[in-house]
């Protein structure tokens, strides 16, 4: 996700994720065991017309089972075809306070003004409204060159706040086994160890290990529920 459009080989071309689908066998199956369950919770604070800003292919719309309209907009169309508004993120052509809730995930490490996203997303939520947001703490370099940061439970506290926004809950994905597991996974993905049965065995044991001893002093992503007052 960026903040203006990119020529040439572009995020035209990515392919998004299309559902919140669990397979042992996905190098990303550690995130995103904890970010689905993560999103399903913040769920039941999202109610009436939702706009899910980088939405991709809004492949979280059946978690979200209160809603009325779900609104995606995007810097280019999805590889489905999903986003209803392509636009600058920052500068979304919507009315001040003309949604109910507003989602956006995995989207904010890829806009070069953060602090800018959270109001965008302030100014288009109605008081009372909330703001699920997640990104990494943790991750490799991806769609570059436009991947600009990684983000602690403070970092995202101070953005939102700073904002407008009241921090309700700030949810790690996973636990520092979770991340064992996960770094594990990138590291062999270019070597002769990257193989179906290494992944799913580290996938297996690390998320085992990760809920027998949960510590979330290293944790991979975050999920965060905010309201406006």
């Amino acid at each position: 996700m960026t903040t203006r459009p990119i020529a040439g080989n572009s995020l035209a071309d990515l392919e998004r994720l299309s559902e919140a689908k669990l397979d042992i066998k996905d190098p990303d199956y550690l995130v995103y065991l904890y970010l689905f369950d993560a999103l399903e919770y913040a769920s039941k604070f999202v109610s009436g017309r939702l706009m899910d800003i980088g939405c991709g292919n809004k492949p979280y719309k059946k978690l979200f089972g209160n809603i009325s309209e779900h609104f995606g907009c995007d810097i280019v169309q999805s590889s489905a075809s999903q986003a209803d508004i392509i636009c600058d993120v920052l500068n979304i052509p919507c009315r001040n306070e003309s949604f109910d809730s507003v989602l956006s995930t995995q989207v904010i490490e890829h806009v070069a003004e953060p602090q800018s996203l959270c109001s965008e997303a302030f100014r288009i939520l109605k008081p009372h409204g909330y703001f699920i947001l997640s990104g990494p703490m943790y991750w490799y370099l991806h769609e570059e060159p436009y991947d600009f940061y990684r983000f602690t439970k403070y970092g995202f506290r101070h953005l939102l706040e700073k904002a407008g926004f009241e921090v309700t809950e700030v949810l790690p994905n996973g636990g520092k086994w979770a991340m064992l597991g996960l770094t594990s996974i990138h590291t062999i993905q270019s070597s002769r160890f990257n193989k179906p049965f290494v992944v799913k065995w580290i996938n297996k044991t690390c998320s085992y290990l990760d809920k027998r001893r949960f510590d979330e002093i290293s944790t991979s992503n975050y999920v965060v529920i905010a309201r406006k007052p």
